[in-house]
């Protein structure tokens, strides 16, 4: 086929994902599973591709675009309190896991060692852009969903090296022996990079003014993917200095800040587009149904008891350091959202790439495990969080506007939605009793907008934008959820919104 049948072609299959998009959001079907069925598709149809090793090298490429729009659009103020017991999750929780999956796999399904022990670590890492795209419509408390968030941001590191040694040592003894310091090392070298690199960054885009305002979007992504590459390069964890790095460059105050993230937004889409469909067709359809059984049983291992050991141990170590206590609500909901998705499968395909034997068939179980629980598992997830009462209709929400008079005054714009049941129903503006330079300037009430004064008063179902400064959000947000739980007399409750 010509050059432009190929354009054709692929512009056909970006248009296609995109308008998925609208349906997986009605139905509450993970678009992952579109995409992936998509490629499946285009596979029958007579479009050929079964090379794992570029599948692995451009779907780690790939990952590392969705990594840094998860770093670029991730609020520091609200994961701050979450990272140790994210931290604990990322490292004793996927440990834990793959001991855990890889054991019982070994007893019940008979695998090998070094291939339960591979399954394991494939499956151990939950996938940032699934846990990222339920996180943006699913409200939840703002700690709980710093946990998820962080947790996917930091798990792949450790996840990627683990599976890296199983596959590239000639023993399985050997590759027990060297993956801890090997895993300790990239770890400490990928965070390093990502500690500069984040900084100097920050400090180069606010002093250099480039002529362009849709230079800096693009300034931002190519920092982050040498980022990536470079602490490759020097055998440093690439995920995890990209992820540092795009942290603290999406919380400096940059040019056109907005604009990078919708940039970084957009480029992640296109990039988990390009990685779902060439997974897709990289599978083979007629050898999934083999696995079916095998791969089922592999799932619900690693959903009822993997996953939920990890949350379980992780949650003690927490509690005994004294870094935040997850309480049981808290561990029923983590151990149910780790969602998988192009993460484990982009992982399977190195094992296949190093010609690890039954490494094929690893993969066919791995891509099976993903799309039947991530079926399961997505859906559910808003209707396990009301019936655990984690849900946190009410929760300020980030509103990115483009506006120059907000760069100036240093401001950020927050969306506010008043659930049934919130305390907030029936009070006056003046009694939110909201910092000074903060103000509610527009409220949506049944389709119709209007603007407040004082002695408004708010009733469920309403919308308010609050523009407020930097350096205020956070109080703000804590008093915002004080009057949501108390009323207007929070305070005298001794409610403090945190």
């Amino acid at each position: 086929m010509g050059l432009n049948v190929w354009l054709l072609l692929s512009a056909a299959v970006v248009i296609a994902c995109v308008a998925s998009v609208r349906i997986a959001h009605r139905t509450g079907l993970p678009t992952l599973l579109i995409y992936l069925g998509l490629g499946l598709l285009l596979g029958e149809s007579g479009i050929h591709f079964d090379n794992a090793q570029n599948a692995q090298h451009l779907g780690l490429v790939a990952l590392a675009v969705i990594l840094a729009e998860g770093g670029l659009t991730t609020n520091w103020s609200h994961v701050r309190n979450a990272v140790p017991a994210a931290l604990v999750l990322a490292t004793v929780g996927v440990a834990v896991s793959v001991i855990v999956l890889a054991l019982a796999v070994w007893l019940l399904l008979g695998m090998d060692w070094r291939t339960a022990l591979l399954l394991g670590a494939i499956l151990a890492s939950t996938d940032a852009a699934a846990v990222f795209s339920v996180l943006r419509r699913l409200p939840l408390p703002p700690r709980l969903a710093g946990v998820l968030e962080a947790e996917s941001g930091f798990n792949d590191a450790p996840t990627v090296i683990l599976v890296m040694a199983l596959s590239a040592a000639p023993t399985l003894t050997l590759s027990l022996s060297a993956t801890l310091l090997e895993t300790v090392l990239e770890l400490a070298v990928g965070a390093a990079i990502g500690l500069a690199v984040g900084p100097a960054g920050v400090y180069a885009l606010r002093r250099v003014a480039l002529p362009a305002s849709g230079l800096y979007p693009i300034a931002v992504m190519a920092l982050a993917l040498a980022t990536y590459s470079g602490a490759t390069l020097v055998h440093g964890s690439g995920f995890l200095a990209v992820y540092i790095a795009t942290v603290i460059l999406g919380n400096a105050r940059l040019p056109h800040r907005a604009a990078t993230r919708g940039f970084a937004e957009g480029a992640a889409w296109l990039a988990q587009i390009g990685l779902f469909v060439m997974l897709g067709l990289l599978a083979d359809p007629g050898e999934l149904p083999a696995v079916f059984v095998p791969a089922l049983v592999s799932g619900v291992l690693l959903v009822l008891v993997a996953r939920p050991a990890s949350v379980v141990v992780s949650a003690l170590l927490t509690r005994v350091l004294r870094i935040g206590a997850i309480s049981w609500r808290e561990q029923v909901f983590l151990s149910w959202a780790g969602l998988r998705g192009a993460v484990p499968i982009v992982l399977a395909t190195i094992p296949w790439a190093a010609g690890v034997p039954g490494a094929k068939n690893l993969f066919d179980d791995v891509f099976v495990i993903v799309i039947v629980f991530t079926f399961l598992q997505g859906p559910l997830l808003p209707h396990l969080a009301r019936r655990l009462r984690l849900s946190a209709e009410g929760e300020a929400r980030d509103l990115d506007v483009e506006a120059a008079p907000l760069e100036e005054l240093n401001a950020d714009l927050l969306q506010v939605r008043i659930p049934s049941g919130s305390l907030m129903h029936g009070v006056e503006i003046f009694e939110l009793r909201l910092p000074a330079n903060t103000m509610v300037t527009l409220v949506v009430r049944k389709g119709q907008s209007f603007v407040p004064t004082n002695t408004t008063r708010l009733l469920a179902g309403d919308q308010l934008l609050v523009v407020t400064t930097a350096a205020q959000r956070e109080t703000v947000e804590r008093r915002l959820r004080a009057v949501s739980r108390r009323g207007k007399l929070a305070g005298w409750y001794g409610e403090r919104g945190g």
